[in-house]
């Protein structure tokens, strides 16, 4: 909410003015659709970024949209509503911010075998970016939830992609550990649970072992982010490359920022976002779990 006003003057956008909007979770359908009819038809409203209930939100208003971007289409869900005259559209744009975030991460490099701790809106924005590319030799997707991971599985089979993807059902931190170890050289383990912010601990207990010359990227960027702190513990002895979501949340923002406005947000003009919102981060974790 304090970052909103300087980022809309950086873009040039004048006389803007954010206004949250609290549902629970597990809300009722038609709370959904009265928010998005309000969307819809204030002539005063340009759009929405919707943060959670991204799947819920989309089913209750799937009629209600005027038009829907692929991604939306593939991932069933939207992340942010766009009015473009009389038009409502709704696209689902973490795939894109998930891309870029990732290429900030990896410098343009292949992602090698990828485990992905979590099956649920941030694991199949990422995943789906990497089977598209083909940057990802094999993929492991690790969810507690058998509705996830079929979800998940279901707009993978959509996706022409070479890549094998396998699924675990498992919620023992103790299994994460062994599937962390099996992996070679040069992979990457993706804590997309949640754990870290939504709730306190870890996918991981602090026994495992992360992959050697390996990428550690953890979606959170604020909580107690015990992951990122078991992944730096191991920086050096493993000479890991660790990443926390800050980028992610930038690039969430940016891409939002840009169908909503109806501009290109991308490269100089999104580091010159994140400088404006760098001192609103919060502190990093010491280097030890």
């Amino acid at each position: 909410m304090r970052l909103f006003p300087a980022w809309a003057r950086e873009l040039g956008v004048n006389d803007v003015h954010l206004v949250g909007c609290d549902l629970p979770v597990g809300a009722e359908g038609q709370r959904y659709r009265d928010l998005v009819e309000r969307i819809k038809h204030d002539d005063r409203a340009v759009g929405a970024l919707i943060t959670t209930h991204k799947i819920d939100l989309f089913e209750a208003c799937r009629d209600l949209f005027d038009e829907v971007d692929a991604y939306a289409d593939l991932c069933q869900e939207t992340s942010c509503l766009a009015r473009r005259g009389g038009t409502l559209v709704a696209y689902a744009t973490d795939p894109v911010s998930s891309r870029r975030a990732f290429d900030d991460f990896h410098g343009g490099k292949a992602a090698g075998e990828v485990l992905c701790l979590g099956g649920g809106g941030s694991a199949t924005a990422i995943t789906v970016q990497l089977l598209e590319r083909g940057v990802a030799s094999r993929i492991t997707v690790v969810d507690r939830s058998p509705d996830r991971l079929a979800r998940i599985r279901g707009v993978h089979q959509r996706v022409d992609a070479a890549a094998s993807v396998n699924y675990v059902e498992n919620g023992d931190p103790i299994t994460n550990d062994r599937l962390v170890a099996e992996l070679p050289a040069r992979s990457q383990v993706i804590n997309a649970t949640g754990l870290g912010k939504d709730l306190p601990g870890s996918p991981l207990t602090d026994k495992a072992v992360f992959p050697e010359d390996g990428y550690a990227w953890d979606v959170n960027y604020r909580g107690d982010l015990r992951f990122l702190r078991q992944a730096r513990a191991q920086s050096q002895t493993r000479r890991l490359r660790v990443e926390d979501g800050w980028r992610y949340f930038i690039h969430g923002w940016a891409v939002v920022m840009g169908q909503v406005f109806d501009v290109e947000v991308e490269g100089e003009l999104t580091d010159r976002l994140a400088a404006i919102a760098e001192s609103e981060r919060p502190a990093s974790p010491r280097d030890s779990a």
